[in-house]
């Protein structure tokens, strides 16, 4: 797209504590809108982290798909999911199943996968009566603001996620890995760096190590980039963390996460991350029509606690397999 064309100048509001918001009249095709400005949208993620636009006034799932599909090259199929989502077109989904009263904490979506999203597009086509905001946190900002000490020891270690497959609480075999025969899922197993280990029960349990900081493929700038304070047993309510532990044992919650040697990661630690990014975190509250675009890995993501009916779409693209996705034994410079 040419510098000099209309399409390539959009005036953004940039507000503290808000993610950039572009403010837009309803097109009679936003899909076709959305098309003419792609390389525009993309260069204010690029800039920003984030995208808000407001009042383009998609009210269908149909019309969010041909959004989607204007802005990507293609959308991604999810694998390895935590929690289960409905599919509702070819790389389209929900927002993950997750109790309304409990927040989905910052993290960067599949930071855990080989191959992760390097864009990630939601839609609102219902808002909450309260809460239910998808906000924003700068990653580079993230991990200035760490301690060294704990930065860089998750940049020499990495983390550990474990996972314990049952069909009871989280994503199911069939839902996280695309099908429920053990061949297939032991080949993805073996194919993705994941060790793995079936229980008596029939039940499966997955450890893998992956690296907690990585370098942005477009910028080269160092992002914290993981799942670490979200899939901890800490970050999980009270009552629901011993319920899990009670029904299911230490060892075998739905997810955990620890230091890359395996040593357990204290509550701590776990509230410092949170409470980090809080004091980074940009919030705005869905309004129905919106649509945001987000790169996963300069930014984390959050899904606030509501009240009301909420419904949120979801997808993923631009797959990026990352170099440095697995941890090294040295730190990389600042």
């Amino acid at each position: 797209m040419s510098s000099s064309s209309p399409a390539s100048v959009l005036e953004v509001e940039l507000v503290p504590d808000k993610p950039p918001v572009l403010h837009v009249e309803a097109p009679g095709d936003a899909a076709g809108w959305a098309a003419e400005r792609r390389d525009a949208l993309c260069a204010q993620v690029t800039e920003h982290g984030a995208l808000l636009v407001r009042g383009l006034g998609v009210r269908e799932t149909d019309q969010v798909g041909a959004v989607f599909a204007a802005l990507t090259d293609g959308l991604m199929t999810e694998r390895e999911a935590f929690a289960p989502r409905q599919s509702l077109g070819p790389g389209l989904y929900s927002s993950a199943a997750w109790p309304d009263n409990q927040p989905m904490c910052m993290h960067h979506e599949l930071s855990y996968t080989l191959e992760v999203p390097g864009l990630m597009l939601f839609a609102c086509l219902r808002a909450p009566g309260q809460g239910g905001a998808t906000a924003v946190a700068d990653a580079e900002r993230v991990l200035q603001a760490l301690p060294t000490t704990l930065s860089e020891r998750f940049e020499r270690e990495g983390w550990l996620l474990t996972r314990s497959y049952n069909e009871e609480i989280g994503a199911s075999l069939e839902e996280s890995f695309g099908t429920d025969d053990r061949a297939a899922v032991e080949r993805y197993c073996r194919d993705h760096a994941i060790d793995f280990a079936w229980q008596p029960d029939g039940s499966l349990r997955t450890r893998q190590r992956r690296a907690a900081v990585v370098r942005h493929p477009v910028t080269g700038r160092r992002c914290w980039f993981n799942q670490i304070a979200f899939l901890n047993e800490w970050t999980l309510a009270p009552e629901v963390r011993e319920y899990l532990v009670d029904e299911y044992g230490a060892d075998g919650l739905p997810f955990n996460t620890c230091f890359g040697d395996g040593s357990p990661i204290g509550e701590d630690v776990v509230q410092l991350l949170n409470s980090t990014y809080e004091d980074h975190t940009r919030r705005e509250p869905w309004q129905p029509g919106d649509v945001m675009l987000v790169d996963n890995i300069r930014t984390a993501h959050s899904r606030e606690a509501f009240a009301g009916e909420r419904q949120v779409l979801v997808a993923m693209a631009e797959p990026q397999r990352l170099s440095d996705s697995r941890p090294t034994s040295e730190v990389s410079p600042r």
